[in-house]
């Protein structure tokens, strides 16, 4: 379900994914994302997070991305802020607006995501073998008490959003329309792109 057409200030940043219930830290410092802070905060205090498809100025944008709202902040003397962003819906871009502000925006409408979706047990099984095969593998170290103890939303969308992936691979996660479907596309990634690129810390196939 799709809920009515909605104006965004965007972030565009490579990497930096944010989904409905969790958080993410930010530091601000560019002049045009101070502006873009300050507005928001003069309003609803809401941003959008998306991925640009390349890199430059005025790249072309990934079609989903994650309206979050300004939670903590802390603003410092020289213009620059630490917010922490608070995901509450993903969006899909419309199309992009012609405005004078130094930031983007954006029409968008709001993606309406079930909130009480869970995993077959099955799949969650499956999930953790691999998650302790992969982390094996990279030399994580997890505490698995507190993951066995997450429920299925929180655990898919958390590792989705911190996993060391390419950008490309971490959108196919965002756009993933089910919690079953964004599992079985982490388990693949998991599976298939376990591999560091040299010193680099996100998993490819290159």
């Amino acid at each position: 379900m799709v809920e009515a057409k909605t104006r965004i200030s965007i972030f565009p940043l490579s990497g930096a994914l944010l989904y409905p219930g969790l958080q993410l830290p930010l530091h601000i410092f560019e002049p045009r994302y101070r502006a873009m802070v300050s507005d928001a905060l003069a309003r609803d205090r809401r941003i959008g997070m998306i991925q640009p498809q390349r890199a430059g100025e005025g790249a072309p944008l990934f079609s989903i991305g994650c309206l979050g709202r300004i939670g903590n902040v802390e603003a410092m003397d020289d213009g620059r802020y630490t917010i922490v962003l608070e995901g509450e819906a993903r969006f899909r871009v419309l199309r992009e607006l012609d405005v004078t502000t130094p930031f983007r925006q954006i029409e968008a409408s709001l993606l309406a995501d079930a909130v009480d979706e869970s995993l077959a047990p099955v799949e969650r099984a499956l999930f953790e073998r691999e998650s302790r095969r992969f982390a094996d593998a990279q030399g994580y170290s997890v505490d698995w008490s507190s993951v066995a103890r997450l429920d299925d939303v929180s655990l898919i969308n958390g590792v989705s959003q911190i996993a060391p992936f390419d950008a490309a691979a971490k959108q196919a996660l965002l756009e993933a329309d089910s919690i079953s479907a964004r599992c079985e596309l982490l388990v693949q990634l998991m599976q298939f792109f376990g591999r560091r690129d040299g010193d680099d810390d996100r998993v490819t196939l290159q």
